[in-house]
């Protein structure tokens, strides 16, 4: 047996970086180095007893793979599922799972019965269920489940409020015995999320150690050419005013879900710089954090 590991696979909103279509510097700047790329978010981890489990599946799941076995290599079929909601980039790669690509058989699919309901009747979909590629299995909020038998950790899916015309959303809390890591690329605000405590607050009652925190915007202007209700996400510059400088007892807090315009995504921006000099980080493809197991 060994310990679990948990791999950040992608750090993107759901267009990815260079979003597609986009012909501003931010992007550009991205085409010319290979290495500034991001991919929709995602997690790989394995088990204590070498079980494989992908959280979200997005489109770029071929590169997320190659990203995953450079740091852990894994072997064999996934083992589990487990997908936070219906909005693209989360999902958009469900297909890739089919006979017309990798062929998976019974992949138990973690989620809500509202994503559930969703997938057996939208096609194509619906015949993924139907040929037994995945089988879903639907999760009770704010219950704690083991992905598969033996694995050595849990999965406890919290309800966070987050735009439901599809299906809700849920933050995954990742538990293991001397460690939890808390994955939340999602949410429409703050105070609806926090319910009149603070962050630290609420990341204490959930024992977080590791927090993957939504840092969809850097600020409300970043896009002047839309109305930013339509994609409510609490901005970092909000998140770093309610934090503060990180003391020595808070948990390791990492932004990611980056939006192309982000300019987070720079790293010699300003903003980057701010945010590590209040002690905070971003979250990079590839970061690992070990999980002592249950």
């Amino acid at each position: 047996m060994r310990d679990v590991r948990v791999t950040v696979l992608g750090t993107a909103q759901d267009g990815g970086v260079p979003q597609p279509g986009c012909a501003r510097e931010c992007c550009l700047r991205v085409r010319a180095n290979d290495a500034l790329r991001r991919h929709p978010v995602s997690l790989g981890i394995v088990g204590a007893d070498g079980s494989t489990h992908l959280i979200e599946a997005s489109r770029s799941i071929g590169e997320q793979f190659e990203i995953w076995h450079s740091v852990d290599p894994v072997e064999g079929a996934l083992s589990s599922l487990s997908i936070t909601h219906a909005h693209l980039g989360h999902v958009d790669g469900l297909g890739l799972f089919g006979k017309e690509a990798m062929g998976a058989n019974h992949l138990t699919l973690h989620c809500s019965e509202s994503f559930a309901a969703l997938i057996e009747n939208s096609p194509p979909w619906h015949d993924l269920c139907e040929q037994e590629v995945i089988i879903p299995k639907v999760w009770t909020s704010n219950e704690a489940f083991e992905p598969s038998s033996g694995c050595g950790f849990r999965i406890k899916p919290i309800p966070v409020p987050h735009r439901d015309e599809l299906s809700d959303n849920h933050a995954l809390l990742i538990e293991g015995s001397g460690a939890n890591l808390l994955f939340l690329p999602d949410h429409d605000s703050w105070p609806e999320t926090l319910r009149g405590r603070n962050i630290r607050q609420w990341l204490s009652e959930l024992e977080v150690d590791i927090a993957l925190l939504d840092g969809t915007f850097w600020d409300a202007d970043e896009l002047p050419h839309r109305d930013m209700s339509e994609f409510p996400h609490p901005t970092v510059r909000e998140s770093l005013e309610r934090l503060g400088e990180r003391n020595e007892e808070d948990p390791d807090i990492r932004f990611f879900h980056l939006n192309h315009t982000n300019p987070l995504c720079n790293p010699s921006s300003p903003e980057l710089a701010e945010l590590t000099a209040m002690g905070w980080g971003l979250a990079k493809e590839g970061d690992s954090f070990t999980l002592e197991r249950l």
